[in-house]
């Protein structure tokens, strides 16, 4: 049943990120709800990154806590595991960076523009 709901989640979070891409006017992204997926989406990556960095380090905890004579292996798979989950969470980032209004409209405000 969890393995369903997971799916069920992960399915749910696509279709929201895609939801901009699909759109056929292009027009400007304000506060109509376009970026919202995007929003979402930023927080479901580093929501995702934050458990699987977690879990990468709980388990190598537990493994050298086993055999603690091979910590030195086990400390270099985790940091390479570590930064390539980081590399893909700053590309997905950038991603739906793109589809989020809300930095552009800040910078907007700040700048004095009318939207």
């Amino acid at each position: 049943m969890r393995k369903f709901v997971n799916i069920a989640l992960g399915m749910i979070g696509v279709l929201l990120v895609a939801t901009p891409a699909m759109a056929q006017d292009g027009g400007p992204v304000g506060l109509n709800g376009t970026g919202i997926p995007g929003a979402i989406g930023a927080g479901l990556v580093i929501i995702g990154a934050g458990l699987g960095i977690g879990k990468i380090g709980a388990a190598a905890v537990e493994s050298i806590a086993r055999q603690p004579e091979m910590a030195t292996n086990v400390q270099t798979a985790m940091i390479i595991s570590a930064a390539l989950i980081e590399g893909a969470t700053f590309y997905a980032l950038f991603i739906t960076s793109q589809q989020n209004p809300w930095p552009l409209l800040i910078l907007k405000k700040l700048a004095g523009i009318e939207e």
